[in-house]
């Protein structure tokens, strides 16, 4: 017989048990496929949204030579029914420059807003934009120019600002690169400047790059940085006042690059990220409290690649709780990359 001891320490191992049965994620894969493919043409960086119509809406550079040739432009698909039919890749933006990194948000406002940069040329174009369409992506406005550029683009905040932080090249401001923080009151008609990021001093710039910014259930901001050094390690910070000033940024156990991060209907965050070393693919990972804590025991893979040409996944969860995650990476080994998408549940 067991004493009443023995009873007691049983019953809590087996409450542990339970508790981390009912913690530990399942996920499925409800399907990978290619959404878009250019033969002979090369397709990167890709950020996809709702449109106020329901449509879904993938911008992306494509109809490229190579991934750094000077011939991308800003293109973008459209599905009606969830993401499971895709129209045909429409051209919203040809500058005579290099068009890369698009990024893709709807505003409360109903606007869709595009955000892309050039590479360097010696042309007016040169620099960093965003873009806006009051009818759903058919139309679109006269570019506005912004003093900032990450790869996802800007965020719209609970105060109905759009708060946009990204690199800040040497053009923008007179130094040498950082990390600016600019926001729109206007609904992305104009931009201005509000704060600096605080960069460690003495950091190569390439360890803060490539942000993505979410807003967390209880009004702190959160941000995600690619770390280019230090194998990879995603670093984030806070801001608990709107985006002027920031946390010391820290190192998270998350390696991936370049994090994009949304915040789930149930206040989870999920942030995606590509790997670039075996095992190559697209992967995700779970936050139950704002970024405290990052479940990296339980990353998802949400899909495998051929070779290391791959990444930047952006995603949207769907009105049933689904959640696609769009990115870029070879189908078929010989094939330049593609635009494909995982839909996937938690």
């Amino acid at each position: 017989m067991r004493c009443e001891g023995e009873n007691r320490i049983i019953s809590v191992y087996r409450q542990m048990e339970e508790n981390l049965l009912q913690n530990k994620q399942t996920v499925t894969i409800l399907s990978t496929k290619v959404i878009c493919k250019q033969p002979d043409r090369y397709i990167g960086w890709p950020t996809i949204a709702k449109a106020p119509n329901g449509d879904l809406l993938v911008v992306f550079s494509g109809d490229r030579d190579t991934h750094t040739s000077a011939d991308g432009k800003t293109q973008m698909m459209r599905s009606a029914d969830g993401g499971k039919t895709w129209d045909g890749p429409v051209t919203i933006n040809d500058t005579p420059l290099d068009d890369r990194d698009a990024g893709i948000i709807q505003t409360k406002n109903g606007t869709m807003l595009v955000s892309w940069f050039t590479n360097r040329g010696d042309d007016a174009w040169q620099g960093h934009w965003t873009i806006r369409s009051s009818d759903n992506g058919y139309t679109w406005e006269t570019p506005v120019r912004t003093a900032v550029t990450t790869p996802h683009g800007p965020i719209q905040l609970g105060d109905g600002r759009l708060l946009f932080v990204g690199q800040r090249p040497h053009e923008s401001h007179g130094d040498d690169y950082d990390v600016g923080v600019q926001a729109s009151d206007d609904d992305g008609r104009s931009w201005q400047t509000i704060a600096t990021f605080p960069v460690p001093a003495g950091v190569p710039m390439l360890t803060y790059d490539e942000c993505h910014v979410v807003e967390c259930t209880s009004g702190k901001l959160l941000i995600l940085f690619r770390d280019c050094y230090n194998e990879h390690y995603i670093r984030q910070a806070q801001s608990v006042d709107g985006g002027f000033t920031w946390s010391v940024p820290q190192v998270t156990p998350i390696q991936g690059l370049p994090p994009h991060v949304i915040r789930l209907h149930n206040d989870w965050l999920v942030v995606v990220y590509g790997k670039r070393w075996e095992p190559f693919g697209e992967f995700a990972c779970i936050s139950k409290d704002e970024g405290q804590t990052w479940q990296v025991e339980d990353e998802i893979q949400l899909s495998s690649a051929p070779n290391r040409d791959l990444g930047y996944p952006a995603s949207v969860q769907l009105d049933d709780g689904s959640i696609l995650t769009v990115y870029y990476q070879i189908d078929k080994l010989g094939e330049k990359p593609c635009l494909m998408g995982t839909h996937w549940q938690l």
